[in-house]
């Protein structure tokens, strides 16, 4: 991909006062609902919106987040003419829970995921009647947004991605083969959902000990959200959430040829949380034409919260992407 735009982003430099400015005073004016998505489980959703925008991004966010996260880019996206939407999956951020134990990530069916997403879009995106829907979506929410683009192509005009989960990584091979049924068997003999394996509850890691970004101010600003709303904590995902994850990936790779949305995926280079060579399965099963993919040398997980050098990458090349100022050829 050609880029040559450079989009005025939010930077390191000035991060405190940028946060503490114009992202705080743009995010009092959010709007924020309910909707009732599977189950009757209670989801919550937010909107940055201006009568003069008729272009709109959906942020399909990750395991553990919440668009609370996601107060800078939305900033950052916002600033170039776009409405903003975003939801809180169900069993995270502001959404109902699905176990007793708060902290636990966990999911009945990985499918409700992306039913709710369509409900976001029946009943608060679609009748606002946009000339244009854009969808970026981040790990767990590639997942799902790989699934809806799939399942439903004729809504979004064009997505990109960030290090999307078409895979877990794991760096021992014989767990590789054995870690699907294996969960899949222990789910099937607990009576109620637990922490899989070493997991357990939210824990504020050291910035020095953390696999998702280099950038210290954003990691440090997103661990004191949570400390002061920790509501929005979650800790380790349960065995049944990693085995229907797994089986979800897969299904995006065998379902990727459905997507007709030019998708632009953007792989972070030393990312330890999802398998980059699952990207590469996933755009091969795509369309010619349809996907492209970009790797950001370097990177770690959270490309959106990640050191300028390379979330400046990620973010113009998005939006360079939902311009259509890129080729998108595979």
């Amino acid at each position: 991909m050609t880029d040559t735009s450079s989009y005025p982003l939010s930077q390191e430099a000035q991060f405190s006062q940028t946060m503490q400015g114009p992202v705080a005073e743009l995010w009092q004016h959010r709007q924020e609902g309910i909707f009732h998505g599977v189950d009757g489980l209670r989801i919550g959703w937010m909107a940055m919106t201006h009568t003069k925008n008729d272009k709109v991004i959906v942020v399909v966010n990750g395991r553990i987040e919440s668009y609370w996260k996601y107060q800078e880019t939305i900033y950052d996206l916002f600033q170039q003419g776009y409405d903003v939407f975003s939801l809180d999956h169900r069993g995270q951020g502001v959404s109902d829970r699905l176990t007793t134990i708060h902290d636990l990530g966990h999911i009945a069916e990985f499918d409700d995921y992306v039913t709710d997403l369509k409900t976001l879009f029946d009943q608060i995106i679609t009748p606002r009647g946009y000339q244009q829907h854009f969808m970026l979506g981040h790990s767990m929410g590639g997942t799902i947004s790989s699934l809806f683009l799939s399942r439903f192509p004729n809504i979004i005009d064009r997505a990109a991605m960030t290090a999307p989960m078409h895979g877990i990584y794991l760096d021992n091979p014989v767990m590789k083969k054995i870690s699907y049924p294996l969960l899949r068997l222990i789910d099937s003999l607990q009576t109620q959902p637990q922490y899989t394996f070493t997991q357990k509850g939210y824990v504020a890691k050291p910035f020095i000990d953390n696999p998702y970004t280099h950038s210290e101010v954003r990691y440090q600003w997103f661990r004191d959200l949570y400390q002061h709303k920790p509501e929005l904590q979650i800790g380790g995902p349960s065995s049944r959430w990693v085995w229907q994850g797994m089986r979800a990936s897969q299904h995006c790779i065998e379902q990727a040829t459905n997507i007709q949305a030019p998708l632009l995926i953007i792989q972070a280079g030393n990312d330890r949380i999802v398998d980059n060579d699952k990207q590469q399965q996933f755009l091969a099963a795509m369309q010619s034409g349809k996907g492209q993919l970009i790797t950001i040398d370097g990177a770690n997980h959270e490309l959106l919260f990640e050191s300028d050098i390379y979330r400046n990458q990620s973010l113009n090349a998005i939006l360079s992407h939902f311009a259509n100022q890129s080729t998108v050829s595979q």
